[in-house]
């Protein structure tokens, strides 16, 4: 996982999804109390493949790497649903504040572009990004935190209005360290 990822996990649960494949499927089954053919649904295998490996006449740890991708992405889904929703909750209501070591790059009107060069930053997250960051959350979407967090860090720091930076694509790239917090 990168940083950004791992620093909005960090910050929002408090504890992380089972480490082994059999411990992801007993908290799948849990959370679908016991409920085979949901599993089933959810992972894309057959019923009789769920019922096997929650017998132990199967071991789920020999079952495709799509399926086991897909086992994690399911089990990160409903992950700590209270928690995530009493952070997401205090986050719309208070605010989210990113400080941050990285790089940025730009490119403007007319082909003219900056190397990436590295900043200190600390903004504010717009609050019209905050629903979306905790979508990917749940979704276990690295790449779209990592945008949105890029995208609300180019407009608090970047961008200003009525001027030529409004349209300034900025490029948030190797960084160094994130920490969020509440405003």
């Amino acid at each position: 996982m990168g940083k950004v990822f791992d620093a909005i996990k960090a910050r929002f649960q408090t504890r992380d999804i089972p480490k082994t494949e059999r411990g992801r499927f007993n908290a799948l089954m849990r959370s679908e109390k016991g409920n085979t053919k949901k599993v089933a649904e959810r992972l894309g295998v057959s019923q009789r493949q769920v019922q096997r490996i929650a017998k132990g006449d199967r071991k789920i740890e020999n079952s495709k790497p799509e399926t086991l991708k897909r086992l994690e992405q399911e089990v990160s889904k409903g992950h700590q649903p209270r928690v995530r929703a009493q952070a997401e909750k205090r986050a719309r209501e208070r605010g989210l504040t990113v400080e941050t070591r990285a790089q940025f790059g730009f490119s403007a009107d007319a082909g003219s572009t900056d190397d990436p060069r590295w900043r200190r930053l600390t903004e504010d997250v717009p609050d019209h990004l905050i629903p979306g960051l905790f979508e990917a959350l749940r979704a276990n979407d690295e790449a779209e935190v990592e945008r949105l967090i890029g995208q609300g860090l180019a407009e608090e720091y970047f961008r200003m209005p009525g001027t030529d930076t409004e349209r300034l694509d900025v490029e948030f790239g190797d960084v160094d360290y994130i920490e969020l917090d509440y405003r």
